[in-house]
């Protein structure tokens, strides 16, 4: 797919090859995006922000919901994306797919509501017939930065609050997964988006995002992802806003009188959804003493029922991780965690 920089569909002799997680074939390529082309979408995107700053909310509303429109009509051809570019199940990605339409939605109706507050003064001594009010603006360029463990629905997080409330955008996709963004981005575009106003611009985070975030153009920033980029885009960002959606180490406490079974589901529902790539996910577990053991052997029935495969199957229930050193990585710490005293109940190999 090409990138859209400049209010145009771009392609670049360089390309990043996207591969199918489960298969390791390349189903697709991308531009790799020089510094000029990052230059003419912070020059394209003053434009897009004046273009949008000047529509009304209703107007916006009106493309928004389009969008979301055509999302829901698009529904299966997303979730075959989601699925081909990450490696989650097609029943999550369908999921995730219909997710990603709501949060579109919810997007447009707040276009309508996007206004200021009107604050009587007349709390204080003396003052009489006065009130104070403020009034909302666009903040500009907004740049949103997305992982790719959501890579429709973390997206339509960024893009559609910056359209709504009149800005400019710029997305950055992350590289692994980039096609449901470059999608998103066609039917925007469809819906009667100004092609100034969304631009896609593709390659590699550490070449293309300090470049971006240090821009005293872009005067707000959208990121999810890790604590360590986070931390790392604050530090170069500057004076703009800036809003950060970080990693967990998220605990589950299961307490003495709890339904175990219902707990053992919900623990390895959440636990190995989308290969356990989610930032809140089950990430340990702390069980009371006197139902520990029972725990376990509930816990260990519903691990081994996971069914792993071809996520584009009905019957698999769990497709592979996003890159094979991420799975070396887990299991690695998996033989660390035996090495060092814990006892391995079920699984523990790796295949791919």
């Amino acid at each position: 797919m090409q990138m859209h920089v400049g209010g145009q569909w771009v392609d670049k002799s360089e390309k990043i090859e996207v591969l199918n997680p489960f298969s390791g074939s390349v189903i697709d390529t991308i531009p790799r995006a020089s510094q000029q082309d990052i230059e003419t979408a912070l020059k394209t995107a003053e434009r897009g922000a004046e273009i949008m700053a000047k529509m009304t909310g209703y107007e916006r509303y009106e493309i928004i919901h389009k969008v979301s429109e055509i999302m829901t009509e698009r529904m299966e051809e997303l979730a075959q994306t989601i699925t081909s570019e990450e490696g989650k199940i097609l029943a999550e990605a369908t999921m995730e797919a219909s997710r990603a339409a709501e949060i579109i939605a919810l997007s447009a109706e707040e276009a309508k509501r996007l206004s200021g507050e009107v604050v009587p003064l007349e709390g204080g001594p003396g003052v009489k017939g006065k009130f104070g009010f403020t009034i909302r603006v666009p903040c500009g360029i907004v740049v949103g930065i997305s992982p790719f463990n959501f890579p429709l629905h973390l997206v339509c997080h960024k893009i559609g609050p910056a359209l709504a409330s009149g800005n400019a955008i710029i997305l950055k996709p992350a590289t692994d997964t980039p096609l449901s963004a470059l999608k998103l981005v066609e039917l925007f575009l469809e819906a009667g988006t100004p092609p100034e106003a969304i631009q896609c611009i593709t390659g590699a985070g550490s070449e293309i995002g300090d470049a971006l975030c240090s821009d005293n153009r872009v005067r707000k920033i959208t990121f999810t992802g890790s604590r360590e980029v986070g931390e790392h885009i604050c530090h170069t960002a500057g004076l703009k806003r800036v809003t950060m959606e970080l990693g967990s180490n998220s605990p589950l406490i299961i307490m003495p009188d709890a339904d175990l079974e219902k707990v053992a589901k919900a623990a390895a529902a959440s636990g190995y959804s989308n290969a356990g790539q989610v930032c809140i996910s089950t990430q340990r577990i702390l069980a009371h003493q006197k139902i520990y053991g029972d725990f376990l052997d509930a816990f260990k029935e519903q691990v081994e029922d996971i069914s792993t495969g071809n996520p584009i199957e009905a019957s698999t229930k769990m497709g592979p991780m996003i890159r094979e050193n991420d799975a070396i990585r887990v299991n690695q710490w998996v033989e660390e965690a035996v090495n060092e005293g814990a006892e391995l109940i079920t699984g523990g190999g790796r295949d791919g």
